[in-house]
């Protein structure tokens, strides 16, 4: 079998999860891309919300005050991997040169103190998502499990990416690229 092999194509795409997922980690799931290589593919879930953490207690057990309303906005479950540690995507409004990793044209991924308290301040970004673990696959297996027909690619809109309707995200991915969920088989099927 051929392997797809086009270093960085996925960066800044979404990943959507096929109906038959067998994976249970990634059952209806939209991941963001955040870096794609001959060696590893990187991601973040950013449709299943954790039940019991928001952003102001995360912010609050973390020690960062603040003077201003901060939004009670979910955070994330970003993967399995790591799930004590916080990505945040955000729009480039905001940007740390030292920690901000410029993902597309519009959307940046910090993973440091500084994103939180700018979270927290008046110079927070217009769109962000607060992510707890990462999702992260070795050398051509997202390929592999591509070709299996375990994942759809499409691109990734803000609203996608940013908004708070979670429970239609996985939906309004497969819609944008003209796929009917209802009307796929969950068995894939090789030529």
């Amino acid at each position: 079998m051929e392997r797809l092999s086009h270093k960085g194509y996925l960066n800044g795409k979404l990943l959507i999860a096929a109906p038959g997922m067998r994976d249970p980690r990634f059952a209806h799931s939209l991941v963001y891309v955040c870096g794609h290589s001959d060696e590893q593919t990187m991601g973040l879930v950013v449709n299943h919300p954790l039940e019991s953490l928001r952003l102001p207690d995360l912010l609050e057990q973390m020690g960062i005050e603040s003077n201003i309303s901060t939004p009670d906005s979910p955070v994330l479950y970003g993967g399995p991997i790591e799930r004590e540690r916080g990505f945040v995507l955000h729009s480039l409004d905001y940007a740390s040169s030292q920690t901000t990793l410029p993902v597309s044209d519009t959307i940046g991924l910090t993973a440091s103190r500084d994103i939180l308290v700018a979270l927290n301040s008046q110079d927070a970004p217009r769109h962000s998502a607060l992510a707890l673990g990462f999702a992260n696959w070795g050398a051509g297996q997202i390929e592999d499990e591509m070709q299996e027909n375990a994942w759809l690619v499409c691109d990734a809109s803000e609203d996608l990416v940013f908004d708070d309707q979670h429970d239609t995200k996985w939906e309004r991915a497969l819609a944008s690229i003209g796929v009917d969920p209802t009307r796929l088989s969950i068995n894939a099927g090789h030529a």
